[in-house]
């Protein structure tokens, strides 16, 4: 039993890291902000869900598995409200997507 959720966590905590690394590519190979935004936004969010499961799963019931909830309690409301903040700032400081320069191209 203790190889298995050892094995599901290793998982858990590699489709998480594989996450971040997609989203460390969205970040770099997409054109403007707000795309950008949007992909390290999503891919934080599920990775770091996922890697404080797998932790989770590792620990045991233990303290630090109520530690890591506190932790995944916080990032679920900090993330994407950040990400928020982040946008309407872009968008009050005057940058456009990228979709809307397209549209109004003669």
């Amino acid at each position: 039993m203790a190889f298995v959720v050892d094995v599901l966590s290793w998982i858990l905590i590699g489709i998480g890291s594989g996450l971040m690394v997609t989203g460390a590519i969205g970040l770099l190979r997409f054109p403007d902000f707000f795309a950008r935004l949007h992909a390290v936004s999503v891919t934080e969010t599920l990775a770091s869900w996922t890697i404080l499961l797998g932790l989770a799963l590792q620990s045991g019931f233990t303290q630090t598995t109520l530690k890591l909830a506190l932790i995944w309690l916080i990032l679920l409301f900090t993330g994407p409200t950040a990400t928020h903040a982040l946008a309407k700032a872009a968008l009050h400081g005057g940058l456009t997507p990228m979709a809307d320069e397209e549209e109004s191209l003669p």
